[in-house]
């Protein structure tokens, strides 16, 4: 095991990229304008009360399933593939005070699926079409179900709004759902276009 805890770490990079090897980082860690690549499964990655501040989280290979709740992100910019990943304040955590996502970078990024709780979503840069951002997806659910989307892809936003009520947010990949829903890119944006609270 790789293990970075109890200290404070500046202006350095950090790769993690033994996919034998489990990558702990924390608890009590801080990570200030580092460099943090991460070429490793989920599998291979705890993250358990670290705060990175003002880092650069550059995802190498596809980040699959990662819970970052006990994860304080602050001014990091995100870099890479990352497919159903959860950020901010996980509602049934065990410690939800270790979890928090503010003034964050995602526009290099490419997110597919993942969802952002308990966060002011007003601080966060979200990447641009072909993936789409929907805020406050839970309380606007009956909206979002009864749109005329193309296909079966009402059903994917009756699975979001499944979620806790704090889900602030899910960002989704147009690619991906225009693919696995028999439509096309362009359909999608027909019915996005028309609503509020949706960055395309």
């Amino acid at each position: 095991m790789i293990t970075f805890s109890d200290r404070e770490i500046e202006d350095e990079r950090l790769e993690l990229n033994r996919r034998s090897e489990l990558h702990y980082l924390g608890p009590n860690l801080t990570l200030r304008r580092c460099q943090l690549v991460i070429d490793v499964p989920r599998s291979a990655l705890t993250i358990d009360g670290a705060r990175l501040i003002d880092c650069t989280i550059d995802v190498k290979t596809a980040l699959a399933e990662f819970r970052w709740e006990k994860a304080r992100l602050k001014g990091c910019r995100f870099t890479g593939l990352m497919i159903g990943n959860d950020f901010g304040r996980w509602p049934t955590a065990q410690h939800p005070e270790l979890g928090g996502i503010e003034d964050c970078d995602f526009t290099d990024a490419s997110l597919d699926g993942c969802r952002f709780f308990g966060c002011d979503v007003s601080t966060l840069r979200f990447p641009s079409w072909p993936c789409f951002t929907v805020f406050d997806p839970v309380p606007r659910s009956r909206e979002l179900t009864a749109l005329p989307w193309p296909g079966p892809v009402g059903a994917v936003f009756k699975a979001i709004a499944r979620s806790p009520p704090s889900l602030s947010a899910v960002t989704l990949s147009a690619s991906r759902l225009a693919w696995e829903t028999g439509t096309s890119e362009n359909a999608l944006y027909g019915v996005l276009a028309q609503l509020d609270g949706v960055k395309l």
